[in-house]
């Protein structure tokens, strides 16, 4: 381990030297000084693991040094020793954002438990967080050779997420690899499982299979109502379960988490085929059949998520519950959500208020299309900083907060999740085939069966056959479907961006949490 380099700054450091050689015993490099100047100075030019500093100093006091320090290196560690023990003081100290402040006159043990709590402390956690993965490895790799059925699926995928954003805390690259290569054999085994249980799950005579995208009101949101309490549900599109966990803490903060819970989104896991089977809590194939007007094909001219409103009101018309004050809201800009922040107070006199946020969709979307968003996006751990700081600043959040105070109920959702996609995979077809990289329909479609989970039959699974003879297949773990014409400019233009469509733990194994107002 590389040695830790600590600068101490105070006036009458010769009053120090026999500290200073303690700390040299315990293996920290030691540069010390007599006035905050040469120490900001020193700041600007070396690398420094901790600065201890005397709060009362002629010429610059401690507090003005700190101040000048933290304009340098926001994350620099600062310990400050004051003889002085006022209120103030230490308000200003702490509001300054020391690490630590000791009381003279020191003794050389403080200082160096308060270094250690400092500086092992990163490393204790990284260290301890590889061990406990090390003891769950065999755990899970038992777990996903039992042959797991889709409830247990849910729990692995859970555990695996709760690791990931574990291993940010670790830097220890050798087990982010492992467990990066624990994800794709999940993945491996999850698309067998999907491929085998399926078209069983979606065919109307099934009794056995999740709740899924077409059951999702009536199993996980419905049962919440309660009369006098209103019941907001949020769908983020798009929202990933590690998403969720990213943003958990900010929700934390003004409501009482109840339940976290998931379910399996449709196949193609894709905006329209999910969002118009939550709201309709029909079959994207029972839609057609229902609402021949409304719905839209993949090839067709015009908006797929246009009519989510009729949907739910005739969903809650077939669940006898026609008689329940419902307010439907979408939000796709930022002037949409401005107006939702004006107006929720007035939501609070309904039974059901539905919530549509689109914005995590067009992030990712976007992120495809714009050069700025692939910088801003490039893997997981920065997909999950970009939807926390959203979250943060959105206007999403700055109307729930508004009706924190008041009784409420919340089930926020999600319609499917995305995939960051490395592997293409070839597929040739007609002028008709679709353009998405996770799933494609068409006719004469030709690809190399392992590579894919295909239907021929698109009844089979509860989907619309846009055509005669038009068969699906979705893409599998994290791979992607390119044509054969410009096909090194696709693939190098889409690796390593988020999409949905297809089969994976990511697209299909979503978020959906109970909270209530604390």
């Amino acid at each position: 381990m590389a040695v830790a380099k600590i600068i101490w700054v105070d006036d009458e450091i010769e009053s120090l030297q026999s500290q200073k050689m303690f700390l040299e015993n315990k293996g920290y490099e030691v540069q010390t000084f007599t006035n905050g100047f040469d120490a900001i100075d020193y700041v600007k030019e070396n690398p420094v693991d901790v600065v201890l500093i005397d709060e009362s100093m002629p010429g610059i006091t401690g507090l003005e040094t700190l101040a000048k320090i933290k304009e340098i290196n926001q994350s620099l560690p600062v310990v400050l020793i004051t003889k002085n023990e006022t209120e103030n003081l230490m308000d200003d100290a702490i509001g300054s954002q020391i690490s630590d402040y000791l009381i003279k006159p020191v003794n050389p043990n403080q200082v160096w438990l308060s270094l250690k709590k400092i500086i092992d402390n990163r490393r204790l956690v990284a260290e301890k967080t590889t061990t406990a993965y090390q003891q769950q490895f065999r755990h899970l790799f038992t777990a996903l050779n039992s042959n797991p059925d889709y409830n247990e699926w849910m729990d692995i995928y859970k555990k695996l997420v709760y690791w990931e954003l574990e291993m940010e805390k670790s830097d220890s690259p050798e087990m982010q690899e492992i467990l990066q290569n624990q994800k794709s054999e999940a993945n491996t085994e999850f698309f067998k499982f999907i491929s085998r249980n399926y078209a069983g799950w979606v065919n109307p005579k099934s009794k056995d299979g999740p709740v899924m995208s077409h059951s999702l009101m009536q199993f996980k949101v419905l049962p919440h109502l309660e009369k006098g309490t209103p019941l907001f549900f949020i769908l983020i599109d798009n929202l990933r379960f590690d998403q969720w966990k990213a943003i958990q803490p900010i929700f934390s903060e003004s409501f009482r988490i109840l339940e976290e819970d998931s379910y399996y989104s449709i196949l193609p896991t894709a905006t329209q085929y999910c969002r118009n089977a939550i709201f309709a809590g029909l079959m994207p194939m029972d839609i057609e059949k229902q609402f021949p007007a409304q719905w839209k094909n993949d090839e067709e001219e015009g908006g797929k998520n246009l009519h989510e409103e009729l949907f739910i009101r005739a969903q809650l018309k077939r669940l006898g519950k026609n008689d329940l004050k419902v307010s439907y809201t979408k939000v796709v800009n930022n002037q949409a959500g401005l107006d939702l922040v004006n107006n929720i107070h007035n939501l609070l006199n309904n039974d059901l208020n539905i919530i549509v946020y689109n914005f995590v969709d067009m992030l990712s979307h976007a992120r495809t299309e714009m050069e700025v968003l692939k910088e801003l996006a490039s893997d997981e751990i920065s997909y999950r900083s970009i939807t926390t700081s959203w979250f943060e600043h959105s206007p999403l959040h700055q109307a729930l907060k508004k009706v924190a105070e008041k009784n409420i109920k919340i089930v926020l959702a999600t319609d499917h999740g995305t995939v960051r996609v490395k592997t293409p995979y070839k597929v040739i077809g007609d002028k008709q085939t679709t353009t998405n990289l996770r799933y494609k329909h068409g006719r004469n479609l030709n690809y190399e069966p392992k590579e894919v989970l295909a239907f021929r039959d698109p009844r089979e699974i509860g989907l619309p056959a846009p055509g005669i003879n038009s068969s699906f297949i979705f893409a599998k773990e994290d791979s992607f479907l390119c044509y054969p014409n410009n096909y090194n400019y696709y693939v190098n233009y889409y690796r390593n961006t988020f999409q949905h469509g297809g089969v994976s733990l990511e697209e299909m194994i979503v978020p959906v949490i109970k909270m209530q107002s604390k």
